[in-house]
């Protein structure tokens, strides 16, 4: 399902985007932290829990995976791509993360749900950039990767503005979601780890 396949497709369009950061003299680096500040904000709007701000948070969701794209072909146009840059990419997205899917959890009091969702997220990450560290490359692969995920929290966000209350089992939309990515997330990470130890093997 990742639409990690997707990125040279998501290269070429963001260079209006690009263009427009690098004119009003930003960084790569404030970019990256602009978008914690987007994902902080997406939560809150999921912690009010009101129909109007849900929809708000999808779109402030969809805003931080853009950002994130950003930083990195900014850092390629001002030609100051670095491992120091790339080391707060990857901070700055595993907080995103855990402030987003917490924001969600909050929202509809599924804390549970919401831990083992977030364990699975960060372990689909751990083990991406775990695989590069023994030298198989940057695994992005697997059943749902974090551009997949963005777009799934930006289509619930949009519908749990409009779908209000349960749907299957008492869970809403939102409570569907995170059990969606508490089972699949942990299928992911454990699908990274069984093609990168087949890589070794």
């Amino acid at each position: 399902m990742t639409l990690d396949k997707f990125r040279p497709l998501a290269d070429r369009m963001l260079t209006p985007f690009v263009t427009a950061a690098d004119s009003l003299g930003l960084s790569p680096n404030g970019v990256s932290v602009l978008s914690l500040g987007v994902a902080a904000a997406a939560a809150a709007a999921f912690v009010a829990g009101e129909p109007q701000w849900y929809a708000v948070g999808g779109l402030l969701v969809l805003l931080n995976g853009w950002l994130d794209l950003v930083d990195g072909a900014l850092a390629r146009r001002q030609n100051v791509a670095s491992d120091g840059g790339d080391l707060l990419d990857h901070v700055i997205d595993r907080y995103a993360d855990l402030i987003i899917i917490g924001g969600l959890a909050a929202g509809v009091d599924r804390f549970a749900l919401g831990f083992v969702a977030v364990t699975g997220v960060l372990m689909t990450s751990y083990l991406g950039t775990q695989i590069q560290a023994v030298g198989l490359g940057r695994a992005y692969g697997g059943l749902v990767g974090r551009a997949d995920r963005l777009v799934l929290i930006t289509i619930t966000g949009l519908v749990a503005a409009v779908v209000t209350g349960p749907v299957v089992a008492g869970y809403g939309v939102v409570a569907l979601l995170l059990a969606f990515f508490a089972v699949v997330g942990h299928l992911t990470a454990l699908q990274r780890f069984w093609g990168a130890w087949s890589d070794l093997d």
